[in-house]
């Protein structure tokens, strides 16, 4: 029973399942008249790919070829992947193995790359069906596993369709519980998305197991289901392959007389579909009807049928040759007899030596592959590496900033700290040079009063003018040191300092707001100072002193037409140099625009609001 149910399993993956041919003309046509983009062009391809796949390899190949260039050109994976597996799948059917394998492995690398698992599911899928057809089943199943575990892909009809795969391998290895398992859990997918087709070759592949199990009313059962469904969907190779296997299931139950219906509508659909393959399972059917019946003339007359149409295959041509062997022994006819015995030697001699040979490549393959295998993981795990390099040296780079960053403030911080003492160090400078300036000016004028008073020789409006200067002096001394006008505001300090100078000429502009004190009297020492230095050292006839006040800033300029200076020599002078470190004190800004002859204009700018 088994080996005739296998046989119809065979010629059911020998003739390409659907056997439909698709109308593709009005896409080529669409293809060949159209202007379309690149992404359109890749779409078509793939519709008419798919579509020659089913009846016309040549042209399957042609248009895969075409697809496959522009795929290439675009650098696109996904369509890379996709028509390197139509190729496969076309060549394997044109019995060139070799590059069959070569695109489908092409398939399944740019489907890792691609890290679409969507296409790495029917890339191992196409893999396992290779080496299923070339009997490596325990290579088969890897690749159909590796699929199945692919967990980022919703379930669908390749899942069921791979399930079948795995349902067929057991029950070929004789594991037929596990087989009846993936066979259901196929068949449950299968109806999930209502595939009838698929689900008429998984319920015709429980029929199968269950005969191997010798459960022949299960078996008859699903063979009736399949059966039925072939004649719903018109599939002709499944209604005589369901035909024949039912036709077997009663001769092993020996009810031959609807064996013999069964087995002659399967002959008669056969003949009708003209299928050379399905004619000659019929034969071999019948031959193994009228076997179980002792019909040895009719059986050697159904067998030399067969064999007249394959005398040299090892699936078909060994068991038609042991059935003639045998019913020519019934028959009496020896010579017959040792004649198809030695045939069968004869085949199944060159069939050992071309599965030996077919072991050597596939060993070979295997060799190749496991290589292929190794490099991609190495590539995998290399790529690993780099990212996590890339993970650590963005590490580093940020932790490089961040010390960056914290250097850069502390010395920002450093150099503040460096201009607050040289402030500290200039005013300390500064009321040396007030004590000095009380010691050798206020000290001498009251000396002079003392003396004045202890001799009695001068007049009281000498020692008054003497207390004047004195008071004076002191008035001057104090100002110095802190204006009183500072306690209303910059601009009143500012205004009232200017007032004593001539040719010192205030203007004021925007909003007057409260300025922090420390850096109001930065700004006021840094105008006394400038407008000193013009006073002193330029020979200006007029200077003009501008302060400019907003919410967010407060600006002085003092510009004056006076001798001017060398820039490049500007931080040089002590004058300047303080007033650059009161500014940086305050984390301000100053801008000096002074050629010689041209006069000077010094700008200084610090944020306001208390800090």
């Amino acid at each position: 029973m088994k080996q005739v149910l296998w046989i119809g399993l065979i010629l059911l993956m020998a003739i390409n399942t659907t056997g439909q041919v698709r109308h593709v003309d009005s896409l080529v046509h669409v293809l060949d008249t159209q202007e379309l983009s690149p992404k359109k062009q890749l779409e078509l391809y793939e519709k008419i790919s798919k579509s020659y796949s089913g009846f016309d390899l040549e042209k399957c190949i042609e248009y895969a070829n075409k697809g496959l260039r522009l795929a290439e050109k675009k650098k696109n994976e996904k369509f890379i992947s996709i028509f390197n597996r139509y190729l496969g799948v076309a060549y394997y059917g044109k019995s060139s193995l070799d590059t069959s394998y070569i695109h489908l492995e092409k398939a399944l690398t740019w489907a890792i790359g691609a890290k679409d698992q969507t296409l790495q599911m029917p890339a191992y899928g196409t893999l396992g069906n290779w080496s299923r057809l070339k009997q490596d089943y325990q290579g088969a199943l890897n690749y159909y596993m590796k699929a199945l575990s692919l967990h980022n892909v919703p379930i669908n009809a390749t899942h069921a369709s791979i399930l079948n795969n795995v349902a067929i391998i057991h029950r070929i290895l004789n594991n037929t519980d596990r087989a009846i398992h993936y066979f259901e859990n196929a068949l449950e997918v299968a109806e999930q998305f209502n595939l009838d087709g698929l689900k008429m070759e998984i319920v015709y592949g429980l029929g199968t197991t269950f005969a191997d199990k010798a459960d022949y009313i299960k078996a008859e059962e699903y063979f009736r289901k399949t059966l039925e469904t072939s004649r719903r969907i018109n599939s002709k190779s499944y209604e005589i392959i369901s035909l024949n296997s039912l036709a077997t299931c009663f001769s092993i139950n020996k009810d031959f007389d609807n064996a013999l219906i069964y087995a002659q509508d399967g002959l008669n659909a056969a003949e009708a579909l003209g299928n050379p393959r399905h004619i000659l399972g019929a034969y071999g059917t019948l031959a193994d009807i009228y076997r179980e019946m002792g019909d040895f003339k009719e059986c050697e007359e159904m067998a030399l049928k067969a064999w007249a149409m394959d005398s040299t295959s090892v699936e078909e041509a060994s068991y038609t040759a042991f059935t003639l062997t045998l019913s020519n022994i019934y028959l009496g006819q020896k010579e017959r007899a040792e004649h198809f015995l030695n045939k069968y030697y004869e085949i199944m001699k060159t069939g050992n030596e071309k599965s030996l040979h077919n072991s050597l490549a596939d060993m070979e393959v295997k060799y190749e592959t496991q290589k292929k295998e190794i490099r991609i993981a190495s590539l995998e795990k290399e790529r690993q590496l780099y990212i996590w390099l890339g993970i650590i040296g963005v590490l580093l780079a940020v932790a490089l900033g961040i010390i960056l960053w914290q250097k850069i403030k502390n010395t920002r911080k450093e150099k503040q700290l460096i201009a607050t003492r040289s402030v500290l160090d200039g005013e300390m400078k500064e009321r040396a040079r007030l004590a000095q300036d009380l010691h050798d000016r206020l000290s001498g004028n009251l000396s002079a009063v003392k003396i004045g008073l202890s001799d009695n020789k001068e007049s009281l409006q000498s020692i008054h003018d003497k207390l004047d200067s004195c008071i004076e002096e002191i008035r001057r001394a104090a100002h110095n040191l802190m204006p009183i006008s500072l306690q209303f505001g910059l601009k009143t300090a500012l205004e009232d300092f200017a007032a004593q100078f001539p040719n010192v000429h205030f203007h004021f502009f925007g909003e007057e707001r409260h300025i922090e004190k420390r850096k109001a009297f930065v700004m006021y020492c840094c105008a006394s100072e400038l407008v000193n230095n013009s006073l002193r050292h330029s020979g200006a006839k007029n200077i003009n002193m501008q302060l400019v006040q907003s919410d967010k800033y407060v600006s002085l300029t003092v510009q004056d037409d006076g001798s001017g200076f060398d820039e490049k020599a500007a931080t040089k002078g002590i004058g300047l140099k303080n007033i650059y470190d009161r500014i940086a004190s305050c984390d301000g800004k100053i801008d000096i625009a002074a050629s010689p002859g041209k006069g000077t204009e010094i700008t200084i700018e610090l944020k306001t609001g208390d800090t």
